[in-house]
């Protein structure tokens, strides 16, 4: 496996409250995008649902698809993107879902993680195999 690394920023963010749980607890849906920066380098939109608690944190399902440059390949691919927000910092899971990339990318299997705080820009790892 090859390890991609760097940053991204939210470029936008859309959410909306779907359910209100009483107190400060709500489910949402939200519609981001990202910018991508390092050797994942090009655009990510995300579609999300999240449950807020009445605590202030968080848990969050989603798919995201990356479009753009691998280490310097071109191509997309959808990852599943799961994770929580709590002490005041969102983490994220990701896994490719299998059979999505498309260009030079096609064949691509991996995972990954990212981590931002209340201070852009949020880091990334992906750990990665081209097919």
């Amino acid at each position: 496996m090859t390890r991609a690394t760097g940053t991204f920023t939210v470029s936008s963010w859309d959410e909306d409250t779907y359910q209100d749980l009483g107190g400060d607890g709500k489910l949402t849906k939200a519609s981001v995008t990202f910018g991508m920066d390092g050797d994942l380098s090009g655009e990510a939109a995300w579609d999300a649902v999240m449950c807020y608690r009445p605590d202030g944190t968080a848990v969050y399902t989603g798919i995201q698809r990356f479009s753009g440059q691998l280490a310097g390949i071109d191509g997309t691919f959808v990852v599943q993107a799961d994770g929580e927000f709590a002490d005041g910092s969102a983490r994220s899971r990701w896994q490719v879902i299998e059979g999505t990339a498309t260009g030079d990318l096609a064949g691509l299997t991996g995972s990954g993680e990212s981590t931002a705080g209340h201070t852009p820009p949020g880091s990334y790892s992906f750990d990665y195999t081209l097919g």
